[in-house]
């Protein structure tokens, strides 16, 4: 999709809404509002639409680092503790591994 060719108003929009989606827990959606509109928030010449694209960027930023930190965080508590939580780990796996560490 070229967003370069939308009127400021529909990037607004456009904008807004991934920032809104990325509420539903779909933090993937923040980091390509990130990517799509960081141009358009930073480095395009000022235009009336930009200061609140510029806040979604912003917040899709942070909203996106703080859910990498906390996936990252729990990626690594539970695969240095799956073994000690015995079948509460197990009932939460989708894949079994056999044995043990």
């Amino acid at each position: 999709m070229d967003i370069s060719k939308a009127p400021n108003l529909r990037k607004l929009q456009l904008s807004r809404t991934y920032f809104l989606t990325g509420f539903a827990f779909l933090p993937f959606v923040w980091a390509i509002n990130v990517c799509w509109f960081f141009e358009e928030a930073f480095r395009k010449p000022p235009y009336p639409e930009q200061k609140q694209i510029k806040r979604y960027v912003i917040y899709s930023a942070i909203g996106t680092l703080i859910w990498t930190i906390v996936l990252i965080s729990w990626i690594i508590i539970f695969q240095t503790n799956r073994a000690a939580w015995g079948a509460t780990a197990d009932y939460m796996s989708f894949i079994i591994p056999l044995g043990s560490a």
